[in-house]
């Protein structure tokens, strides 16, 4: 099991450089072969999974601010297709892109705790890219899929895997042990 764990200042923010290095974590566990790697965890740092992308980026051209989000849009839509099983281990918060994140994975396990988790786009005037609607079909509950997306509705963990941001909310101490065992589960399916 191969872990990638984000830590870029108080929010791990996903900027290009953390785009780019979990892309390579997700491309060096496809080429290392199923006997190698069975599944890929991505966590971050205690209370903190990622804010979202880097505002700075975001704030600085809209050229850059494009880049990233389209960087970003593959890089979760990769992950979603990927033969090697994603595994998302949320320590804490998952703010718009970092729920985003989460939606290409195949299984989400978070936190329990006051952590928010969901999609601001709306509340700070973005709008969701198309592969960003399209990954939130898939994974947000019908029942919610409103007030996830356009309505930018924050959840708690447990209200998360009542949406469908998260399967499973666990004690923080355990976030790492629950996201390794769905990981191994994952791992004996045969990749094709």
């Amino acid at each position: 099991i191969a872990t990638a764990t984000i830590s870029n200042g108080k929010v791990n923010a996903l900027s290009p450089d953390v785009l780019a290095g979990l892309d390579d974590a997700l491309t060096r566990a496809e080429d290392a072969g199923e006997a190698d790697v069975g599944a890929l965890i991505i966590t971050g740092t205690p209370g903190m999974l990622t804010g979202g992308f880097d505002l700075k980026v975001i704030r600085s051209s809209s050229q850059e601010a494009g880049r990233m989000v389209t960087d970003g849009g593959a890089l979760f839509c990769r992950m979603f297709g990927s033969e090697v099983p994603v595994i998302v281990a949320c320590p804490g918060h998952a703010i718009a892109a970092g729920t985003l994140l989460m939606m290409g994975a195949d299984y989400r396990v978070g936190a329990r705790g006051d952590f928010r988790i969901g999609l601001i786009e709306t509340e700070i005037g973005m709008v969701l890219p198309r592969w960003a609607v399209e990954l939130s079909r898939e994974r947000i509950s019908v029942r919610h899929f409103q007030q996830a997306t356009v309505g930018a509705r924050m959840y708690d963990p447990d209200g998360a895997v009542e949406a469908g941001l998260l399967d499973a909310v666990v004690e923080p101490d355990a976030v790492t042990d629950a996201a390794r065992t769905e990981a191994l589960r994952w791992a004996a399916f045969p990749r094709s």
